[in-house]
C-alpha cells in the first residue's frame, strides 16, 4: 500500500489541458518579422555603381573618341634655328593618343636630328598636350663646297646650315685641278675644327679660309702670299703659326718675291717665287 502511494507520488503533475477558440469573426494574429533597412542600402549601392560604370565608359570614350586627345601638333621651346615643324616630324607622335605617348621615346627619336644636341619632353593635358624643349648645336664653321653651304660644331659634327651666319669663319673647299676624291664636311674632325679657329687668330680682317685637298687649310696674308698650314689640331697650328711668323720675317728681310708659302709638312716647309724664279 505504501509503495503503490510513492509510486503515485512520483507521477509529475500535469496542468489540464484548456482549449482555446477563436471568437467568431475573428482572425488570429500573426507576428510580423522585423524588417530590416539592408536591402535598401544595397539597392542604392547597386544603383550608385552602375552610375559610375556609366560615367566611367562615357569619359573612357571620350578619351579615345575625341580629337583633342591625339597629337596633332606640339609646343617647342628654346629652338633658334630649328622650326616646330621639324621637331614634330623627326619625334614620330602624329596621330598618336595621349595614353600612347612615352617620353624617353620621343626625347631619343628628337636626337636623331643632327641640329638637336639635347631635349627634354613633357606631358600635359590639351591643347597643350606634349611640349618639347629643345638645345641646338651651334656651329663653329661654315663649309662652303660650289656655293652649298653646311655647318660644323666644335665636334665636329656636321648639320644643315639654317641662316646666314657672316661672322663665323668660312671655309670654302677649293679642288683646282686635283684628280682625287675630294673631301667633304664629314671629313672635317673636331680637332681640324680647332686648328681652324686657331688660325683664324692671324687671318686679315675678313678674310676667311680655303680648304685643298693636298695642302689642307689656307688663306691669303696681307703681302698676297697664299699660304697653306695642312689640316692639324689647335695645338700643332700653334707650333705652325710660330714657325709661320719666323719665316715671313725672315723672307721679308731677304725680299724674296713669294707667291705660295706651304707649312703643311712642318719638318718640311717650302716656299715658291712670283714667275716660279
Amino acid at each position: 500500500m505504501a509503495s503503490h502511494v510513492q509510486a503515485h507520488r512520483r507521477q509529475p503533475e500535469r496542468a489540464p489541458g484548456v482549449l482555446h477558440r477563436a471568437a467568431p469573426g475573428t482572425v488570429p494574429k500573426r507576428t510580423a518579422p522585423a524588417r530590416s533597412g539592408g536591402n535598401f542600402a544595397f539597392s542604392r549601392w547597386r544603383i550608385a555603381s552602375a552610375i559610375t560604370f556609366v560615367l566611367f565608359c562615357l569619359i573612357l570614350s571620350l578619351f579615345f573618341t575625341s580629337d583633342v586627345f591625339y597629337v596633332r601638333s606640339i609646343q617647342v621651346r628654346g629652338n633658334d634655328h630649328i622650326t616646330r615643324e621639324e621637331v614634330f616630324a623627326f619625334s614620330d607622335i602624329a596621330d598618336y593618343h595621349m595614353f600612347w605617348l612615352d617620353p624617353e621615346r620621343i626625347r631619343q627619336s628628337v636626337l636623331r636630328s643632327a641640329s638637336i644636341a639635347d631635349s627634354a619632353v613633357e606631358l600635359g593635358w590639351p591643347p597643350n598636350l606634349i611640349t618639347i624643349i629643345v638645345q641646338e648645336r651651334q656651329p663653329a664653321i661654315v663649309w662652303s663646297e660650289a656655293g652649298e653651304e653646311t655647318w660644323i660644331d666644335l665636334q665636329g659634327r656636321v648639320m644643315q646650315a639654317r641662316a646666314e651666319m657672316p661672322n663665323l669663319l668660312h671655309v670654302h673647299l677649293i679642288a683646282g685641278d686635283y684628280g682625287g676624291p675630294k673631301p667633304s664636311a664629314d671629313d672635317f674632325t673636331g680637332d681640324m675644327v680647332l686648328g681652324a679657329l686657331r688660325l683664324k687668330e692671324i687671318l686679315p680682317a675678313g678674310e676667311h679660309l680655303r680648304f685643298h685637298p693636298m695642302h689642307g687649310l689656307g688663306w691669303t696674308n696681307e703681302l698676297g702670299w697664299q699660304v697653306w698650314m695642312g689640316s692639324d689640331s689647335a695645338a700643332v697650328m700653334s707650333e705652325k703659326v710660330t714657325m709661320y711668323n719666323v719665316l715671313v720675317d725672315n723672307i721679308i728681310s731677304r725680299a724674296i718675291p713669294i707667291a705660295e708659302l706651304n707649312i703643311a709638312n712642318p719638318d718640311a716647309p717650302f716656299y715658291s717665287v712670283i714667275g716660279g724664279l
